[in-house]
Order: C-alpha cells, then sequence, then structure tokens
C-alpha cells in the first residue's frame, strides 16, 4: 500500500489495477469517505488488504479513523480488534 499524498489516497496496485481509499487529515484523525475496488479485483479481498494497511499507517502515525464510507464502517465492525483506534 502506498501513500498518494497527491491525490490524498492510500492505494494498493494489484494486477495492473488499483483499488484506493480517499482521505482526509483533520488533526490526528484520518477520516475515510471513500474505498473503491476495480470490479476485476472484487471478491478477492483487496479492498481488506487496503484497509489493514490504513489501519497499519494510522497506527504507526498516531492517528485515529474516522470510517465514513460505508464499505470501511463495515470492515472495522468486523475487526473489532482495531476498536482502539476508532476515532
Amino acid at each position: 500500500m502506498t501513500d498518494n499524498q497527491g491525490k490524498s489516497r492510500f492505494e494498493l496496485a494489484v494486477d495492473g489495477q488499483v483499488a484506493f481509499a480517499d482521505y482526509w487529515r483533520d488533526g490526528d484523525r484520518l477520516v475515510i469517505p471513500h474505498v473503491e475496488t476495480p470490479q476485476a479485483l472484487r471478491g478477492h479481498g483487496v479492498a481488506a488488504r487496503l484497509m489493514e494497511g490504513i489501519v497499519a499507517h494510522a497506527r504507526e502515525a498516531g492517528l485515529k479513523i474516522v470510517p465514513v464510507c460505508t464499505y470501511a464502517q463495515a470492515w472495522m465492525r468486523r475487526h473489532r480488534e482495531h476498536e482502539d483506534i476508532l476515532a
């Protein structure tokens, strides 16, 4: 996963395609308004790997996550082990 700061999004390239999560910073909060995976990559765990990378990045940077996107919200609900990082 890479942090494309110019586009304010995290990206995960797989098989020549890019899944991404838009973000913005609000103090020590990392707001995730949108997660998108190309149709050909859906159902293969790509968005989940992207979310794992975002959580790791947030932990390392001392940030809390605000999942606005419904996918990000659902992923966080399914992964209660990361509740401590929610804003």
